[in-house]
């Protein structure tokens, strides 16, 4: 492995890992900063297509969507169905008439690299305001000797242990996937991604249940077993199809990389698509399932 990819790989974890732990805007900024990222490559791979999406419009309403997600989240429900129409608004009255095509673009790029990762400050920004002892609404543990001794993970915000626990179920997916197809891997998964095989999807996922179980018993969830198990099926199941989108997406615009940005991997897109689609399921699954089991 080229210690290009190694070295911006780790760097990319601790960014990713310190803005988690801050939560509040700091999470809010170094997240906007991926997004924005994102969607420039998203709308790059559509516009290999001819196709062309209002681009500046749908970017500027997803930072606004993210900023809303952070003051309260029960509003981005709200703004998600404002902001397609301001889009389509757009499209009708600009100069040259807009086709189906760079409608049906423009919304998917507001709802796929837009609100649906926002779930991701949503499920962060979970007691955040009542937890909160840093400027900026931020947080951070001082006594960290008290909570490794006692094990009292479930003392920290749950919005901070859901989202690590999240992050460790994915690279857990990712990585079991990864070895077993590549060492162990016959079967192919799908003809989107020829790499990928079932050997490897049904290692990936049991793996990422492992730990969500693991993590549901040292949070102290209620039938840990069970929500250990549930959570770590959607997460790796989600993360599964999170890149398997990505790839058909890649495919269909005829490129390799959905960019060049991340030496040694490719695009913000390439190294996040199993990130996707998990977040919104997580975070309905820890506000709506877990109070119904306590």
């Amino acid at each position: 492995m080229p210690w290009s990819r190694i070295i911006s790989g780790i760097v990319a974890i601790a960014l990713a890992l310190t803005a988690t732990l801050l939560g509040g805007w700091y999470f809010t900024m170094i997240f906007a900063v991926g997004v924005f990222l994102g969607q420039k490559e998203y709308f790059n791979l559509v516009r290999a297509k001819g196709i062309a999406p209002t681009v500046k419009t749908t970017m500027v309403v997803s930072q606004i969507l993210l900023v809303i997600c952070t003051l309260d989240g029960n509003l981005a429900d709200a703004v998600m169905p404002l902001a397609g129409t301001f889009i389509c608004f757009y499209l009708v009255f600009q100069p040259k008439m807009a086709s189906i095509a760079d409608i049906a673009a423009s919304i998917l790029g507001l709802f796929y690299t837009g609100y649906l990762p926002s779930y991701w400050v949503r499920l962060r920004a979970i007691d955040t305001a009542t937890i909160s002892n840093l400027p900026l609404g931020g947080y951070l543990p001082f006594r960290w000797e008290d909570i490794l001794e006692e094990r009292n993970f479930a003392s920290l915000p749950q919005g901070l242990t859901a989202t690590l626990l999240t992050f460790l179920c994915i690279w857990a997916a990712d990585i079991g996937a990864y070895i077993v197809g590549k060492f162990f891997g016959k079967t192919p998964l799908s003809s989107i991604s020829p790499r990928k095989t079932v050997e490897g999807a049904v290692f990936g996922i049991t793996a990422c249940i492992v730990v969500a179980v693991a993590g549901a018993y040292y949070l102290n969830w209620p039938k840990y077993a069970l929500t250990g198990m549930a959570l770590g099926l959607l997460i790796g199941i989600s993360s599964l199809l999170g890149d398997l989108t990505e790839s058909m997406l890649k495919r269909d615009a005829g490129v390799k990389d959905s960019g060049q940005l991340i030496p040694g991997h490719g695009g913000v897109l390439d190294r996040t698509d199993s990130y996707i689609f998990t977040a919104p399921l997580v975070y309905y699954f820890v506000t709506l399932l877990l109070p119904l089991l306590t």
